[in-house]
Formats: structure tokens, C-alpha cells, sequence
């Protein structure tokens, strides 16, 4: 770890704020076509467990859904500090491992399944018709496939999120950096976080 690594760190260890304890970071696929790339999301993955974070979302957009069975071989192959869940297109089985990570699956489709999953629990009775009325936001959140909120969304590269988890990431704070991916260090991972420590959130008030 570099002097100014260093410097970041105790920044962040002193800081009387809360570090970000859900992370998340969308990347694409052309990212990790990069050499290094995968290198470096081991070492974001580290690093976010070491400052503080207890949860990490890996968003992967794709162009070509071809790419997607082999974008989650080599996912699922990474040396991540914890267990790791990969969810792609068709997949409704919910993440709960403390590394998630969405290879393709928008957050347009996540949440249109999520609608049809209990428009189909009212016509089949397992969500009772006469309670209606009743249904609210919970009820979306309990069929989506990626359930928690992060509290920093990371996005390297370029200023645009993409179709990146819709529902989840409304009261997140949201942290841009022209850093690609592959040059992606930890002294960006900690200003990120500073930044975030720095902020004073207002979960959409």
C-alpha cells in the first residue's frame, strides 16, 4: 500500500460517519475483457470487505447475451473473500450470499418479473384478491431476485448507470468516477467511500 493509500485509510478509519455496509459497482462487458479485469475485481472485492462493507452487488451489463454463460464461469471462478451467488436472465431463485453479482439481468426485467410474479400469486389465491388493496412495496421486494439496498452505487468510467437495479438503488447515493475499470486502484475505492462518509443522506426526503 502506497503513502497516499495510507493517508486515504486513515481518513476513512477516523471519520465519525459510517462507512457504506451494501457496496455496489457496475461495470460491463467489455470491461472485463480488459486484461487484469478480473484481477481487479478480486481486489475490489477485498478491499470493500476491508473497509467496512459487509455486502457487495457486481452488476455486469451485456449487449450480447451470448457472452452471459461465459461471463458467469469465469465470475464463479474468482477468488472472493466471500461466498459468491451469480444471477443471469431467467434466473428468480433470490441472491442472498454476501457477494452478488447480476451478469445481464436489467433492472427493467428484475422488476417487470417481479410484477408478473405477483399479478400470478392474486389469480392463482395465494395472494388473497380481497387484499388488493393492501399490497405495497414489500411485496414487490420480497420476489425480486436481488432483495437489499445498496448504500453506494459505484460507476466507473462513465457518467450513466444503465439498466442497473431500478428499485433497489432509489435512496442509494450514487458515486461517478472517470477511472475505467481496469485502472480502477484502492485509493479510488477510498474516495469513494469518503465521499460517501462525507454525505449526509436524505433517502429521497
Amino acid at each position: 500500500m502506497g503513502l497516499y493509500d495510507r493517508y486515504l485509510a486513515v481518513r476513512h478509519r477516523l471519520h465519525p460517519e459510517d462507512p457504506p455496509a451494501h457496496v455496489a459497482v457496475i461495470i460491463t462487458e467489455r470491461d472485463l475483457l480488459e486484461q487484469g479485469a478480473y484481477t481487479t475485481l478480486e481486489e475490489f472485492l477485498s478491499w470493500a470487505f476491508e473497509y467496512g462493507a459487509e455486502r457487495v452487488t457486481i452488476s455486469v451489463s451485456v449487449l450480447d447475451e451470448a457472452v452471459v454463460p461465459t461471463l458467469e464461469r469465469e465470475l464463479l471462478e474468482v477468488d472472493a473473500p466471500r461466498p459468491l451467488a451469480v444471477r443471469q436472465p431467467g434466473d428468480t431463485e433470490p441472491a442472498t450470499e454476501p457477494i452478488q453479482v447480476s451478469v445481464g439481468l436489467g433492472g427493467k426485467h428484475e422488476f417487470a418479473e417481479a410484477v408478473r410474479a405477483l399479478a400470478e400469486a392474486v389469480e392463482s389465491h395465494d395472494v388473497d384478491p380481497a387484499l388488493i388493496d393492501e399490497i405495497d412495496e414489500t411485496d414487490i421486494e420480497d420476489r425480486l431476485v436481488f432483495r437489499d439496498e445498496p448504500d453506494l452505487v459505484i460507476k466507473t468510467g462513465a457518467e450513466r448507470l444503465s439498466d442497473f437495479m431500478i428499485w433497489q438503488s432509489v435512496y442509494a447515493e450514487l458515486y461517478f468516477t472517470d477511472v475505467n475499470w481496469r485502472d480502477f486502484r484502492r485509493r479510488d475505492y477510498l474516495r469513494a467511500v469518503l465521499d460517501y462518509q462525507n454525505r449526509n443522506r436524505r433517502f429521497g426526503r
